[in-house]
């Protein structure tokens, strides 16, 4: 049984189950598909939610047929406050440093190194089981309320996601107190860890969608404005983008603790994470794409503390840089013309004993950024692109965050959400540019690791 508090009363397996039947008679449109799991088996029997792959799930009406009483339970945790954590607290909840939390005495008096493991796994994921639902939750309520997108195909399927995970977890008994316990919660997790992964571009559809309504006149903003600068939207994604991120943080390294130890890594922490090393990688990422499209790529120039590493997650910062990388490459060689003789592009890694940051700088001759556009290229809804592209890049299934599959440029959200990476963990991302000649973008990524997660308060 699912309880709530005694304000809005009890939400059984029965509700639940009957929120996927009232769904399952709508029909199913093949592109709505890709977020339907092919097996739950974490919920085959035992009162679980039942599997539904056999069956036909509308993903545009979940809000028509959840009950008033699931309402009530996504509403009762979206009210309590979600727990902003660090990178440093990561870290140290990974090596079994907050055990004494939960067990006390018992650490005290036991060696066990494979117990400890154990524990840790329990302690986190009794946690997640306690934090993500409260996450899902608020976003739900987001993703319910904001103007225009609410209506659009795409975001509905995107609630009606996080709101099937959110009664998944819920389903789950607390507290995690055992092996078993937390062997289920793992299961559970990798599959909306999984399910969850298209949600970046399945979002992506729906500003294109929206976009694209506007554009037609079926529907008009409340006031006269620029799509690129809506900033009820873009103040929404920004809050679902930052979420996101820190959801599949939290169960990222939740099952990356699960596997075998790698050196130097806690989770998907890298101890010793070296910027140059990561910055090669982009490179070799970056020019593979541009070599792809225009048959050949600026040389790239890395200069600077080569030497220099710290804690941190390295994907995040591949992202970041190989985002700015391809961003330059594409304006180097678009402003000079295929089969010209391109300036290098130069990054330039700075860090000393006494400074806050690890900052590295990305600068390019690729003809800058016009005046008009600098606000514009952190909203969402802005991209540079050829209408075909982006319709291609909507269409294209990418059930990964990132990837070296996708084009030079589509979507528009490259750089909002490399800021969004960088900001996550303390740091940011500024760009400054000079129209006619080039840009210089400066990422900042703190030291330490203790700034918590900007977690968005609605």
């Amino acid at each position: 049984m699912l309880t709530t508090s005694r304000h809005v009363g009890v939400i059984t397996t029965k509700t639940i189950v009957n929120y996927y039947a009232c769904r399952a008679s709508t029909g199913v449109s093949s592109s709505s598909r890709r977020f339907l799991p092919s097996s739950l088996s974490s919920c085959g029997g035992g009162g679980r939610l039942p599997p539904y792959h056999h069956r036909s799930l509308s993903y545009s009406s979940s809000s028509d047929y959840c009950s008033d009483e699931v309402w009530a339970l996504i509403n009762e945790r979206a009210s309590q406050p979600m727990t902003p954590t660090s990178l440093q607290t990561l870290m140290k909840t990974g090596r079994g440093e907050y055990l004494h939390k939960t067990y006390k005495e018992d650490m005290e008096t036991s060696g066990d190194k494979s117990l400890g493991t154990e524990r840790v796994l329990i302690q986190v994921a009794g946690f997640l089981r306690h934090e993500l639902p409260i996450r899902l939750a608020h976003r739900i309520q987001d993703l319910s309320n904001v103007p225009l997108m609410k209506d659009m195909d795409s975001v509905k399927q995107v609630k009606d996601l996080y709101i099937h995970s959110f009664l998944q977890l819920m389903n789950v008994p607390r507290p995690v107190t055992t092996a078993k316990g937390e062997t289920e919660v793992a299961h559970l997790l990798e599959e909306i860890y999984e399910r969850h992964a298209g949600v970046l571009v399945q979002m992506a559809r729906g500003a294109f969608e929206l976009r694209a309504a506007i554009r037609a006149g079926t529907i008009s903003p409340s006031k006269t404005v620029e799509f690129e600068l809506m900033e009820d939207s873009h103040a929404f994604l920004d809050r679902f983008y930052v979420s996101r991120i820190g959801i599949r943080v939290l169960i990222g390294q939740y099952l990356s603790l699960r596997q075998p130890p790698v050196q130097n890594y806690i989770g998907i922490i890298c101890q010793n994470t070296s910027p140059y090393e990561i910055v090669k990688r982009a490179i070799d990422d970056a020019s593979f794409m541009c070599t792809r499209k225009y048959g050949d790529a600026p040389e790239v120039i890395i200069t600077g503390q080569l030497n220099l590493s710290f804690p941190y997650v390295p994907t995040h910062l591949h992202y970041i840089m190989l985002e700015l990388l391809k961003n330059s490459m594409r304006a180097t060689i678009d402003w000079h013309g295929v089969d010209s003789d391109y300036p290098p592009i130069k990054v330039i890694i700075a860090d000393g004993a006494e400074n806050e940051d690890v900052v590295i700088k990305v600068s390019d001759e690729g003809g800058g950024i016009p005046r008009s556009n600098m606000k514009k290229i952190w909203s969402y809804l802005f991209t540079t692109a050829d209408p075909a592209i982006q319709e291609g890049v909507v269409a294209f299934n990418e059930n990964v965050d990132h990837s070296i599959d996708s084009p030079l440029a589509g979507l528009g959200y490259g750089l909002p959400i490399s800021r969004s990476y960088a900001r996550y963990f303390g740091g940011d991302l500024s760009i400054m540019s000079m129209e006619g000649y080039g840009t210089d973008a400066f990422v900042y990524l703190t030291r330490l690791g203790t700034s918590r997660e900007p977690l968005p308060l609605t």
